[in-house]
């Protein structure tokens, strides 16, 4: 038997030996209990005296208390009332005045001054009616900041998420607005807050990161455009010129495309079919996926009313020597000369 089990034992047997001594106790109260009820006049007259007498010590406690400290206690009551009142009016004017444009301040950092100038006024109001109530403040002060200390260590998670937050709101990374991606997601960030950043995709889900998984790690922010990255083939007998101003009219006429940056349009990559146009316009986040949608389309129809071909891809296969299949069915001989098929895939 290992030391695990030897300790697992220990403690059943100690809480057998408690539960035990437990049951005695309850049993010699029950005892006693029935014992002492016996002179039930004698018994409860006494019961009810003492009662009485504790009753009015107490009632002549509170009564020296108000009589003695009433006007301490009366102003710092009304100490409190003013800190709370005084704490919300400063809480207002600092809202008002970090939301001003020329500070550029983000929301939640605005949010966090106000919070803590609320704070600070209310800490003071209570610290001053406590002194003004006669309260120890230095005992108050000490036991508000071990409890502090305790706190602290049980959310030890919760402060990490804070301090990353206000990272981010210093810093700032990135903007409400903004499409990123990091740690594997993606999407545009709708709100910034000091525990969590929220991000948006494109299918209208919503992504809640804790901030401390986002501080020290690698971060791709596209900012508020985005740019398409989409191609169409043409033949190679294509008048290129014609094409690639076909391309750039459908950009132009669509109301989704930024005009700056200016979209790149430009022959890319000579296919074994066709020869491959890139393009590459801007787009806002939010027309990321209409607008691609739209372009092909308006491409697809563009090329068929000019008479611009698309081709598929194509194999050129010739036969030598031997017997082939041709695409109408009928069979090849084999000749002294070679033989070509085109056939399509």
């Amino acid at each position: 038997m290992d030391s695990k089990d030897k300790m697992a034992n220990h403690v059943r047997t100690l809480i057998v030996r408690l539960s035990r001594v437990l049951v005695l106790v309850f049993v010699l109260a029950l005892a006693t209990g029935s014992a002492l009820s016996a002179p039930a006049s004698t018994s409860e007259n006494s019961v009810a005296a003492t009662t009485a007498k504790t009753a009015l010590d107490w009632k002549d406690r509170v009564a020296n208390y108000v009589e003695t400290h009433g006007p301490a206690l009366l102003s710092a009551i009304l100490i409190l009332a003013a800190g709370f009142f005084v704490a919300r009016w400063i809480g207002e004017v600092a809202k008002r005045w970090l939301s001003r444009k020329e500070l550029q301040l983000e929301p939640p950092v605005q949010m966090l001054f106000a919070r803590l100038l609320r704070l600070l006024v209310m800490a003071f109001a209570l610290v001053t009616a406590a002194g003004t109530a006669g309260m120890n403040v230095t005992t108050l002060v000490a036991g508000v900041g071990v409890a502090g200390v305790g706190v602290g260590l049980a959310t030890q998670g919760v402060l990490s998420n804070i301090v990353a937050g206000l990272t981010i709101i210093f810093t700032k990374p990135f903007r409400v607005g903004e499409y990123i991606e990091m740690l594997g997601t993606h999407g545009q960030v709708t709100a910034i807050e000091l525990s969590s950043t929220t991000l948006l995709h494109s299918d209208r889900s919503r992504v809640v990161i804790p901030n401390r998984k986002i501080v020290g790690e690698v971060l791709h922010n596209y900012g508020t455009i985005r740019q398409l990255d989409l191609s169409v083939g043409v033949a190679y007998n294509t008048d290129l010129n014609q094409a690639l101003a076909a391309v750039r009219d459908i950009l132009g006429r669509n109301p989704r495309v930024l005009k700056d940056p200016t979209p790149a349009v430009g022959v890319t990559t000579l296919g074994d079919s066709s020869i491959n146009i890139a393009v590459k316009p801007w787009v806002a986040v939010s027309d990321f996926g209409p607008a691609g949608a739209e372009i092909n389309l308006a491409i697809v129809e563009e090329f068929r009313l000019k008479r611009i071909e698309i081709p598929f891809p194509q194999r050129e296969i010739r036969l030598l020597n031997g017997d082939a299949t041709l695409p109408d069915g009928t069979q090849s001989s084999s000749s002294a000369r070679p033989q070509s098929v085109i056939s399509n895939q």
